[in-house]
């Protein structure tokens, strides 16, 4: 395969994987045309990516609207025309003719051609994804005659996951399967010209790593430092007057699958309050376990709510709310939102509600950046092994008749016999972490052993905290092997 490499856009931040991918998508010059799909949710700059990469390689960028079928075609026919300059404008009767069209298109050379959002035109023809099938029908002369290389991409995970799923028309056509994530938190952490990793993990507990919310949402306000934190909110994210205040309702009305908006809105809201398994989020809702299964799954599959298998208990899942943003608004916006509406009324409830941020917002979304730390930066010698995965759980304590949360509990590969415990930690937000907490570890890890499902002869105990640690937690941790103290600098790589 030979790769021309694309020059990528010196504004673009990051996305050095995903611009590598496509380049090696679109400039394979190898014959026949080829399908890729690109997803992501909504503001990651799948556009403003898809759109350079046409501009790059002389491609075609269309951008669906939510339209009627014969509108969007109709569209599709006046800006396949403005591009192609064709002796006679392009007027379509069928996609199917479209589709060849676009595959004239890479008759000398490879041509990226994108069809953005199109979900919407899925929406208003259904028979669409079945068209592009036949016309990517293996020994079909106009494909092995084209290299065309076809980019379809949307925001709506749902529809974007059944294209290529199970006995959907387009399973087995498409040579490129690329999800455009948020950026992690210490990319974020950048790009919102962050230095202090306590303020950067507050503001990453508001607006996540979606690139978006800094450019186009917040024009460009950062907090300047730690003192302005709190001023930043009230003017940005609870300021009635920026795209940011309703930008988390507006995330949930877009999704295609979500018709009954008070129900999903429901179980977020009971999710954000602390009720993260499915008997808890029934409970909340005074409705019975079944009846929320299908919301809690369409959640799933609109990547707003993930699902977390407990490592140490089978079939006993948590949910939590996959975009910060989303898990703000209904932990501290959506209960005084009448207020919030009123200009002038969010500096009051802001300081109302920063006791809840701490416990509903920051602490648990400082647990998932422990933990996504420990899966993607952490160095395999500090945890004494390669994670095969990452987790939480609740572990049985038979005599004292409790339970006992683990934050982070990380596992091995297993080459042979019991899966090996690599490490077992406590994440705490706003605490100092001394003895006590270590004392806790080891109490656990001996009840993990007693069970005997994992082999905890090298298992690692880490304490995780961003407020730091006593004097005898760091002397615990200079005279044992097996215990690591991770502060907010580490996580960040300061």
């Amino acid at each position: 395969m030979t790769v021309v490499w694309m020059d990528r856009p010196a504004e673009m931040f990051d996305r050095e994987y995903e611009w590598a991918a496509l380049t090696r998508f679109i400039t394979d010059d190898q014959a026949g045309a080829t399908l890729g799909v690109v997803s992501g949710r909504r503001r990651q700059g799948k556009t403003f990516l898809l759109d350079a990469a046409c501009r790059a390689a002389g491609g075609f960028y269309f951008g669906a609207t939510e339209a009627v079928d014969a509108e969007s075609l109709r569209r599709f026919s006046g800006a396949l025309t403005a591009h192609a300059r064709p002796v006679t404008p392009y007027h379509f009767a069928h996609w199917s003719e479209a589709i060849d069209a676009l595959l004239a298109l890479g008759s000398e050379r490879p041509v990226p051609v994108v069809i953005d959002e199109f979900p919407y035109l899925a929406k208003a023809n259904p028979e669409l994804p079945s068209v592009i099938q036949e016309a990517f029908r293996p020994l079909r002369d106009q494909r092995t005659a084209s290299r065309t290389r076809l980019l379809l991409c949307g925001s709506a995970l749902s529809l974007m996951g059944r294209l290529l799923s199970g006995n959907a028309p387009l399973r087995g056509r498409s040579g490129l399967e690329l999800l455009v994530r948020p950026l992690d938190h210490r990319l974020a952490a950048e790009f919102w010209d962050i230095t202090d990793p306590r303020l950067a993990l507050m503001v990453n507990s508001i607006v996540g790593g979606t690139p978006a919310y800094r450019r186009e949402f917040a024009r460009g306000d950062s907090p300047a430092g730690p003192d302005d934190f709190d001023d930043w909110v009230v003017r940005t994210v609870l300021n009635p007057e920026t795209p940011l205040f309703r930008e988390a309702r507006y995330l949930l009305a877009e999704e295609p699958d979500l018709r009954d908006t008070a129900l999903y809105l429901s179980v977020l809201g009971a999710v954000a309050d602390g009720n993260a398994t499915r008997g808890g989020m029934a409970g909340y809702l005074e409705r019975k376990a079944t009846d929320i299964a299908h919301p809690i799954n369409v959640l799933e599959d609109a990547g707003l709510l993930h699902r977390d298998a407990d490592v140490f208990r089978d079939n006993r899942p948590t949910y939590r709310i996959a975009e910060p943003l989303i898990g703000f608004y209904h932990a501290i916006m959506r209960p005084v939102w009448d207020q919030l509406e009123r200009p002038g009324s969010a500096g009051r409830v802001w300081q109302a509600s920063r006791r809840r941020f701490a416990s509903n917002v920051l602490g648990p979304h400082f647990e998932q950046v422990c933990r996504d730390w420990v899966l993607h930066h952490a160095d395999p010698d500090l945890l004494g092994g390669l994670p095969a995965r990452v987790g939480h759980g609740v572990v049985h304590d038979s005599k004292a008749r409790t339970g006992h949360e683990v934050d982070v509990a990380v596992i091995g590969i297993a080459d042979s016999g019991k899966p090996p415990l690599l490490a077992i930690g406590e994440a705490k937000w706003n605490d100092v972490m001394g003895a006590a907490h270590v004392e806790r570890l080891h109490h656990i890890r001996d009840l993990i052993t007693q069970v005997g499902r994992f082999d905890t002869t090298r298992t690692r105990l880490i304490c995780f905290s961003g407020a730091g640690f006593n004097d005898r937690a760091r002397e615990l941790a200079a005279a044992s092997n097996d215990l690591r103290l991770i502060d907010l600098a580490a996580l960040y790589g300061r």
